[in-house]
């Protein structure tokens, strides 16, 4: 039976890196991306569709398949409103798993963060653990979340900090270890190849991979 793939975020660091394997390996027949404008690149398996989220039922029909992998996120720099990150990270996430559902979707992967805390007091964590609870209340068959820690990775646009904290956590991830060794930074390529990894795996449930056990995953 042909396999059909659906991400959302695809231009995103880890986004980008699944799209390449979900392309290149044979598993999926199809992959539809959920884009704002269409991306430069061609293949035989690729979908483009450009979307508004906030007029689902232009694209709710779309969302059918095997798996949704969501790779939406913004950050406190790019997003500052807090009413419009929320939409990003919690709003479309969820919209995205509750159509999933309706039209049978198997599998929703969805990348969250280290710290993901429904009861949390930081308001970027809570809202991660409200996303990961909300779209795990939808009822989908497998539930997949990835928290990973710092992200390593070439990104489109330039983030100097970023390149430092880079450069730190290199120094620091050798003396994170037991239960400290989930805040090791992490390749986007290594989140994305676990992602693919347990897409085709056949189990059902929910399940959580934080930074160390996407590592082993991949």
């Amino acid at each position: 039976m042909a396999k059909k793939a659906v991400i959302a975020g695809s231009s995103g660091l880890i986004g980008s890196q699944l799209l390449q394997i979900l392309l290149e390996q044979a598993y999926y027949d199809e992959v539809l991306i959920l884009v704002r404008k269409n991306l430069p690149l061609q293949h035989h398996k690729l979908k483009q569709l450009v979307i508004d989220f906030e007029q689902p039922e232009t694209y709710k029909n779309e969302l059918n398949g095997h798996a949704l992998f969501c790779c939406l996120g913004s950050t406190k720099k790019k997003t500052p409103d807090l009413t419009v990150y929320r939409k990003i990270d919690h709003d479309y996430p969820l919209l995205l798993a509750q159509l999933a559902k309706q039209n049978g979707l198997e599998q929703y992967h969805l990348v969250s963060s280290i710290g993901a805390d429904i009861n949390g007091v930081n308001f970027y964590t809570k809202t991660k653990g409200e996303t990961e609870a909300d779209v795990t209340a939808t009822g989908i068959p497998a539930v997949h979340i990835y928290r990973p820690s710092f992200l390593v990775g070439d990104r489109q646009e330039s983030r100097p900090m970023e390149k430092f904290v880079n450069g730190l956590m290199k120094i620091i991830n050798p003396l994170l270890f037991g239960g400290w060794k989930k805040y090791q930074s992490i390749e986007a390529s290594t989140v994305a190849m676990a992602m693919y990894q347990q897409s085709i795996k056949n189990a059902t449930g929910v399940f959580i991979y934080e930074s160390d056990k996407i590592k082993q995953l991949s």
